[in-house]
């Protein structure tokens, strides 16, 4: 088995609470760091926080869009908003047209960018060197950041996938790893755009479900809240299939969304809090951002 180590090991590994979210901020969905802040989207209130010590308000989104998932891109200093208004949330205005906007660190817009037509529905972003993805939660497309980082062109066009949601680039940066919620994994060729489903091997439940990806060497988080409770996945992609196992053995996650990696931790939204505000609940405990450490070889220490 591709992961029988990292299971094995994750029986002895044991995450810390490294940021908890004040409860005023009712839904906590994306996720980034640069190593040294963490930022964290508030989404109800279309805010994003930036903890260290403490956690402050950075940037509040324009009327209209709530940011989603985050991703820092160090190469431009820019953090990525996919900044949406999907159907069917009740407690979001629904429109036509989301937005990717790219923050500044002393959070000012300094991008903001749409595909020409069409609706668009910007659920998950990603970036690694200088490049920069963003997935469409309604209709499954994928958009790549032209050169420009003034606009997106499709690399998973229309009726393909059906929900996009977390991507990241492989180690050799030659494929795109993306998750559809109700497809499973993904394998992107950058160079041709071919497109194929990673079959799970034949012992293994189904990938769908899967929500947020990150990266250590060849080894894929992602988590997975297809159903409650949640938990954090680490997975391989060989040529038999995508092998994989929870990242640490009897981990349950109330209600994770996406996961970030700082080069020596993986961290992950370990209570959101879209069933409270699912409800019309107020939250009356805090969000808290899990960390695991992991060592040189990508398994928790």
């Amino acid at each position: 088995m591709i992961l029988g180590a990292v299971a094995a090991l994750g029986l002895a590994a044991q995450p810390t609470t490294v940021v908890t979210i004040d409860p005023s901020h009712r839904l906590i969905e994306g996720l980034a760091t640069d190593g040294r802040s963490i930022w964290v989207s508030s989404l109800i209130d279309r805010q994003i926080l930036q903890c260290r010590k403490r956690c402050a308000t950075i940037a509040t989104l324009p009327e209209g869009l709530h940011p989603f998932a985050i991703a820092w891109d160090s190469k431009r200093k820019r953090l990525w908003v996919a900044a949406d208004c999907p159907p069917g949330v009740p407690f979001i205005k629904p429109c036509e047209r989301g937005a990717l906007i790219a923050l500044d660190k002393r959070g000012k817009v300094r991008t903001r960018i749409s595909p020409p037509i069409g609706s668009f529905h910007p659920g998950d972003v990603s970036a690694a060197g200088d490049r920069v993805f963003v997935s469409d939660s309604q209709s499954g497309m994928i958009y790549r950041l032209l050169p420009s980082g003034k606009a997106l062109m499709a690399l998973v066009l229309p009726g393909v996938g059906k929900s996009g949601q977390g991507s990241v680039l492989d180690a050799a940066g030659k494929s795109l790893i993306a998750s559809d919620y109700s497809q499973g994994i993904t394998v992107i060729d950058l160079a041709t755009g071919t497109r194929r489903l990673a079959p799970r091997l034949a012992s293994k439940p189904s990938l769908r479900g899967i929500d947020g990806l990150a990266r250590c060497g060849d080894t894929y988080f992602g988590v997975y809240n297809g159903s409650a409770p949640g938990r954090l996945l680490a997975f391989r992609i060989g040529q038999e299939g995508v092998d994989y196992a929870d990242l640490i053995e009897g981990l349950m996650l109330p209600d994770p969304t996406q996961v970030a990696f700082d080069g020596k931790r993986v961290l992950v939204v370990a209570d959101s809090g879209w069933e409270l505000a699912g409800k019309g609940q107020s939250r009356t405990y805090g969000a808290p951002i899990l960390a695991i450490p992991l060592g040189k070889d990508c398994k928790p220490l």
